[in-house]
């Protein structure tokens, strides 16, 4: 593995929904010990289920290094009440929060707020750039020494060191500053599906990382070029996207000689299948090292078909092999989910500007 370009391994550990936290600790756990950079929670208005946000904060604490990445749907929620909820994730995380960005395009979902009726994928992906740049904005309200905890003058925070975002967007508008510090990774990591044409757009902009979801090595490195170029257009330095390919995986097979391709099935909805993989860790660990060998991704992010026993054959199997040829690594390179990433802490936008009087 080259030692500028580490593979990244992420997975997903939703499925069917449980209502005992314990289901979710364990499985992050097994992923914690597998090394992973981060753990993601699936959540949408159109299942039943427990929160993914409020069940990765009770994961927060009985994992160490891992990383928390929820799903939160950004239509019909407020922008100030999700940048304040994933601050709150990354404090009691000690750093290692995340989210995955996703939007809400159906009539049915829409009734539950009754607020306003479905809107076109272009409007609600425009709306989540909104909300991920305001997000951005609010982190970054608080300079990083602006508490003062100051007893013996009963001052709490410096003043001049709290910004306003007046942010105003297409449906909303937000004056801040928020009301929880900085969070401890400045901003915690956002993670967009930008397979799709208006969510690629937002993950140029946004994203720090980006799942695509291919059918061939060549189908995805063209992908993560693409998301490259764009990110460039936008101002960004493209080396801080990372591009991880999606995929489903059932381990339950035997080992088998791979296919020419993997079985891909159009993404139609958020919910809907993807790429497949089915074999044995073995092949697995096959397919990730030529992938990622031949720079056509930074990683993948893997969904297992059956959570515990895929995630299981994962860890001990696949992960295994690829430490084993010194391709993954042995242990978390620091304590949050950006040094995982290779990513560096941004500094407020607002440090050298004027404060709240």
């Amino acid at each position: 593995m080259s030692a500028t370009r580490p593979l990244h391994l992420a997975a997903e550990i939703g499925g069917p929904p449980h209502y005992d936290a314990a289901w979710y600790v364990e499985l992050a756990r097994l992923a914690e010990r597998g090394v992973l950079d981060f753990v993601t929670l699936q959540d949408s208005f159109a299942r039943p289920g427990l929160d993914a946000l409020a069940v990765l904060s009770r994961v927060a604490p009985a994992t160490e290094r891992i990383g928390l990445v929820p799903a939160v749907t950004t239509t019909h929620t407020e922008p100030f009440h999700v940048s304040t909820a994933l601050a709150t994730l990354d404090w009691v995380s000690r750093g290692r929060a995340g989210w995955l960005v996703d939007v809400s395009d159906t009539p049915a979902q829409a009734r539950l707020f009754g607020r306003r009726p479905a809107a076109p994928a272009a409007a609600l992906w425009r709306e989540a750039g909104e909300v991920a740049e305001v997000a951005a904005r609010l982190w970054d309200s608080w300079e990083d020494d602006a508490e003062i905890r100051d007893t013996s003058t009963g001052r709490f925070i410096d003043r001049d060191k709290l910004h306003y975002v007046d942010f105003e967007g297409t449906g909303f508008s937000v004056r801040g500053p928020s009301i929880v510090p900085r969070p401890p990774q400045g901003r915690p990591v956002t993670v967009i599906d930008g397979t799709a044409g208006h969510s690629g757009e937002t993950a140029a902009r946004h994203a720090d990382v980006v799942l695509v979801r291919a059918g061939r090595a060549e189908e995805a490195a063209a992908l993560r070029e693409r998301l490259r170029a764009r990110a460039a257009d936008h101002g960004r330095d493209p080396d801080t996207l990372r591009v991880l390919a999606a995929l489903t995986i059932h381990l339950g097979d035997g080992e088998r000689p791979l296919d020419p391709g993997l079985e891909s099935r159009p993404r139609t909805t958020a919910g809907a299948a993807g790429p497949h993989y089915r074999g044995g860790p073995a092949g697995l660990a096959e397919l990730i090292t030529g992938w990622h060998g031949a720079g056509a991704v930074d990683g993948f992010h893997l969904t297992p078909a059956e959570p515990h026993r895929d995630l299981e054959r994962l860890v001990n199997g696949t992960v295994a092999l690829l430490q084993h040829r010194s391709l993954f690594r042995t242990f978390h390179p620091g304590g949050t989910l950006r040094e995982h990433l290779g990513l560096a802490r941004p500094v407020s936008r607002y440090t050298t500007a004027g404060g709240v009087r």
